[in-house]
């Protein structure tokens, strides 16, 4: 039992010294910020800082990693939801936090990571999705290609944003080899954003979009036309070398809304105008997906599924004749036919 005793005490004392030099969570956080630079997008890590400076690192203060436990989580969670983050921007913190976390762990700072154990908060944002969603008619299209845009480059790059619902960085990291004129299809293959050179964020953005053969005439045109470089890009500046979005958006984007006519909107509005067309025409959500590079069908559906009509008379037209070998067209307009001099009757 005095064995026991001392082996105790001296396990004690060696977790008092260890808990002594642990570092303050603040510490591991930018330990792990640093470690992951190289490796993650720009946006990612400018994502990353906000979390850490705005919101765990202003909490947690000088705490001991050790001393980031479950209750502490808890209490984190509670202060911000009080404090106004919302329900989504709060579910994306505790995964910072938990990233954190399992950093300390690998590097035995602590034995295990207690964010698991935390249910994250549910509810959405207080900002409706489909109110963010703006998207031009067919009038205002023409309006900003033949009015809006002074270039040739110009017009064919909103065409392409237009009729493919291609991103930003999707389009300034677009190359000629990424076109397939045989199948009419854009291969979406990497993204330029701040400066670099990205793989698709998502396996779901690696896609094949297909190309209306307007866009495919045109882009023929503008191969002829089109600054030449060592990248081989479709969009570059006049010296062959990536475009800056920023660049774009003051120069060119906002000042052909202007000479056509039309509200400031972004030009991520004209990835919405494409899908609100697809959905117009009728398409399938899943082949909507698809086309966008949408991880989940939910995505897509959250975003985009207001703008679905709730009739379809043709779907159920189809499905008649199909069970029943008839004109089911011709019968619905009889019934309705029949039903307005049933009303007509005095």
């Amino acid at each position: 039992m005095l064995h026991t005793a001392i082996n105790s005490i001296i396990w004690q004392e060696r977790y008092l010294v260890l808990s002594s030099d642990l570092p303050r969570f603040s510490e591991v956080a930018e330990s792990w910020l640093a470690s992951k630079e190289p490796s993650i997008r720009h946006s990612t890590l400018e994502q990353y800082k906000g979390h850490l400076d705005n919101h765990l690192k202003p909490y947690f203060k000088r705490l001991k990693i050790n001393r980031v436990n479950f209750e502490a989580i808890e209490k984190f969670t509670t202060h911000s939801l009080k404090n106004g983050v919302t329900p989504p921007t709060l579910r994306k913190i505790l995964t910072t936090l938990g990233a954190v976390l399992t950093y300390a762990v690998r590097n035995r700072y602590i034995d295990y990571n207690p964010s698991r154990d935390v249910e994250k908060p549910k509810g959405k944002s207080v900002h409706n999705e489909k109110e963010k969603t703006v998207t031009l008619d067919s009038g205002q299209i023409h309006a900003l290609l033949d009015k809006g845009a002074e270039s040739q480059q110009d017009r064919m790059l909103f065409m392409t944003a237009v009729l493919t619902g291609l991103r930003e960085g999707e389009l300034f990291g677009l190359q000629w080899g990424d076109i397939d004129w045989l199948n009419r299809q854009i291969h979406v293959r990497r993204t330029y954003n701040h400066r670099r050179f990205y793989e698709p964020k998502s396996k779901a953005s690696r896609r094949k979009v297909d190309l209306a053969p307007e866009l495919v005439s045109a882009f023929k045109e503008w191969k002829l036309a089109c600054p030449t470089g060592e990248l081989d890009l479709v969009f570059p500046t006049e010296v062959g070398t990536p475009e800056d979005a920023n660049n774009m958006l003051k120069r060119r984007f906002y000042p052909a809304l202007r000479r056509a006519g039309l509200p400031k909107v972004r030009f991520h509005d004209l990835r919405h105008t494409y899908a609100s067309l697809l959905v117009a025409q009728g398409e399938h959500p899943k082949y909507i997906q698809s086309q966008l590079g949408h991880s989940s069908i939910q995505v897509t559906m959250d975003v985009y599924g207001h703008l679905m009509t709730d009739v379809n008379q043709e779907a159920a037209i189809k499905l008649g004749k199909s069970v029943f070998g008839t004109d089911s067209s011709n019968m619905v307009a009889n019934k309705q036919k029949e039903a307005s001099q049933i009303q007509l009757t005095p």
